[in-house]
C-alpha cells in the first residue's frame, strides 16, 4: 500500500490530526466527476487536471488545474502533490506515463496495462496470446490489403469476405474510427474505406462478428492482487453509443456468465490492471462470447453500480488505484437497468426532471453539468426493482422524457 498518509499527534491528551491520500485524476469529464463524488465519504482529496474551468468534474472538484494532458511537464507539474495518479480517459501518450513512473509517481493503471486500451493492435496481439477469444484480425495497410484480407476468409459475411469493421488503433471511441465496410469497392472508396487510412495511425482489419447482442463484464483489481467481479450487463448500443445496460443480462446462461466474468479477471491479471476493467463482449449466435474492446478505467456499462450494486464501480475503482480493500459488488436488486440521457432539441431538463421525479420517486438521476447539444451524453437514469419489464420501461420512459422525445 502507498505510505505516509496517516499521522497523529503522539501525544496523550492532544488532539490528534489525519490527512488522508490525495488522488489525482487526469480528465475532467463526467467520469471524474463520479469518482471524486465516490471517494467523498472516504474522506479523500482531489487533484483534478482538466482541459477547461467547464469541464464536468471541474465545476465540483476543489482543487483543479487546467492543461494539456498531452504535455509532459504539464504531468509533471500536476503530479505534485498526489499520491496516485488516474484516469477518467485513456488519452495520455504512453511514454509520458512511463517518464511518471521512473521518476516514482504511483500510475494506476500503469503504462504496461494501459497501452492495450490505448492500442487496439497491441491489444489484440496481448489477448491473442494468451488465448482470450477475440475477431479474428490483423493489421491492414491500404484498401487493397483490406480487400485481401476479405479474400482471406477473415471477414464475417459468404463469399468475398466482406463486410470488414476497420478500427484506426488508437483514437477511437463511441462509434468514432470505426468504419464497416461491404464491399470491395466500398474499402476503396475514399469516404468509406479509404477514410480509415488518413488518420495516419496504424488500421485493424476485423471479421464482422454475427452476434446476438453485446454484453460487458466489469471488473475491478488491486495492486496487490484482490479482485472483484460484477454481474454481467447487457449493453444495447444506437449508432455506435451506448444507450441501456440491463443488470444483469437477462437470459444469459450461468455458464458463459461466469466464463465471462472469468475472461475479465484473467485478462486483469494477465495485463497488469489496477482500477476498473470493462471488457466489452460479443455474445455469438453460436453461443460463443468474444472480446470485442476493452476500458481501464471507470465505464458507461457500469453505471448502474451507482444505484444497484452494494459497492460502486467508482467506489472500487479509487479503492483500487490506493491499494484499500476493495467493496462488495453484488447487486441490491434483482434487476437495475441504466438508461443514458443525450441531449436533444428540448433544452429544459431542470424543468423535465422534476416531472420523472415526481412521477417516479425511485428512480435514481445522475446529471454531468454539460450543455445540452443533440447526441452528447449528458447524464444517466438509474431504476431498479423485482420486475424487468417494470424497471425497463421506467427507465427508458425517464431518459426519453429528459430529452423531449416524449412529453407525457
Amino acid at each position: 500500500m502507498l505510505q505516509g498518509w496517516v499521522r497523529s499527534a503522539p501525544a496523550a491528551g492532544y488532539s490528534g490530526w489525519v490527512t488522508f491520500p490525495v488522488v489525482g485524476m487526469v480528465g475532467g469529464g463526467q467520469l471524474a466527476r463520479m469518482t471524486h463524488e465516490a471517494g467523498i465519504p472516504l474522506g479523500l482529496k482531489f487533484k483534478l487536471l482538466s482541459d477547461t474551468p467547464q469541464d464536468s468534474a471541474a465545476q465540483v472538484v476543489n482543487e483543479v488545474v487546467v492543461g494539456d494532458y498531452r504535455d509532459l511537464e504539464t504531468l509533471r507539474a500536476f503530479a505534485q502533490g498526489c499520491d496516485v495518479i488516474t484516469f477518467d480517459h485513456e488519452h495520455v501518450p504512453t511514454e509520458h506515463l512511463r517518464a511518471l513512473e521512473a521518476e516514482g509517481v504511483p500510475v494506476r493503471p500503469g503504462p504496461d496495462a494501459l497501452v492495450h486500451a490505448q492500442d487496439k493492435g497491441v491489444m489484440r496481439a496481448r489477448l491473442t496470446e494468451i488465448g482470450v477469444p477475440c475477431p479474428r484480425h490483423r493489421i491492414v495497410s491500404d484498401p487493397d490489403d483490406v480487400v485481401r484480407f476479405a479474400s482471406e476468409g477473415l471477414g464475417g459475411g459468404p463469399g468475398d469476405g466482406f463486410p470488414v469493421v476497420l478500427k484506426t488503433v488508437r483514437g477511437g471511441y463511441d462509434g468514432k474510427g470505426v468504419w464497416i465496410v461491404g464491399s470491395a469497392e466500398e474499402a476503396r472508396l475514399p469516404e468509406s474505406g479509404g477514410a480509415a487510412f488518413k488518420a495516419g495511425v496504424p488500421v485493424l482489419a476485423e471479421e464482422k462478428v454475427d452476434f446476438v447482442r453485446e454484453l460487458a463484464a466489469n471488473v475491478v483489481r488491486s495492486p496487490h492482487g484482490q479482485a472483484v467481479a460484477y454481474p454481467v450487463v447487457e449493453s444495447i448500443q444506437v449508432d455506435g453509443v451506448c444507450d441501456t445496460v440491463i443488470a444483469p443480462a437477462p437470459g444469459l446462461p450461468e455458464e458463459l456468465s461466469v466464463q465471462a466474468q472469468q475472461l475479465a479477471l484473467t485478462v486483469a491479471k494477465e495485463l497488469g490492471v489496477v482500477g476498473h476493467l470493462a471488457v466489452e463482449l460479443f455474445e455469438t449466435r453460436d453461443g460463443r462470447i468474444l472480446v470485442n474492446e476493452l476500458a481501464m478505467r471507470p465505464h458507461n456499462s457500469g453505471h448502474w453500480t451507482q444505484d444497484g450494486a452494494v459497492t460502486s464501480q467508482f467506489a472500487n475503482h479509487v479503492r483500487a488505484v490506493l491499494d484499500l480493500p476493495l467493496g462488495d459488488p453484488r447487486p441490491r436488486a434483482p434487476w437495475t437497468v441504466m438508461a443514458n440521457v443525450l441531449g436533444g432539441d428540448y433544452p429544459d431538463m431542470y424543468g423535465a426532471y422534476l416531472h420523472c421525479m415526481a412521477r417516479d420517486p425511485q428512480l435514481k438521476i445522475h446529471m454531468y453539468g454539460k450543455d445540452v447539444k443533440p447526441g452528447r451524453k449528458v447524464g444517466h437514469v438509474n431504476t431498479y426493482g423485482d420486475e424487468l419489464a417494470d424497471v425497463r420501461e421506467r427507465a427508458r420512459h425517464a431518459a426519453d422524457y429528459l430529452r423531449g422525445i416524449i412529453v407525457e
